[in-house]
């Protein structure tokens, strides 16, 4: 059995197969509506394209252009400072 049938068979049975406008729903548009969702979040949209394996460029031409008017910019492209690498030997002091 295939994901794509395992997926319908679940949505079938939950009676989500359709949303409220009556058309069907689609792995592809359930990780739409995960985008979407975790943008609205002011989750980082650099995690969110790695996670979904695209691009910032997709998500903003493709999801982000939907949802607009509900995101605040400056709280999503926002890149995020990394944390400072310890060294070895900063390591081996902690431990003494």
């Amino acid at each position: 059995m295939s994901l794509q049938n395992l997926l319908n068979i679940v949505l079938n049975e939950l009676g989500l197969k359709q949303d409220r406008e009556g058309q069907v729903r689609t792995a592809y548009s359930l990780r739409h509506t995960y985008i979407c969702l975790r943008l609205m979040e002011g989750a980082d949209i650099y995690q969110i394209a790695k996670n979904c394996r695209t691009s910032v460029d997709m998500i903003e031409k493709f999801y982000a252009s939907h949802i607009k008017d509900r995101l605040d910019a400056s709280a999503i492209n926002v890149r995020k400072a990394k944390k400072a690498v310890r060294s070895q030997e900063d390591s081996r002091e902690d431990r003494i």
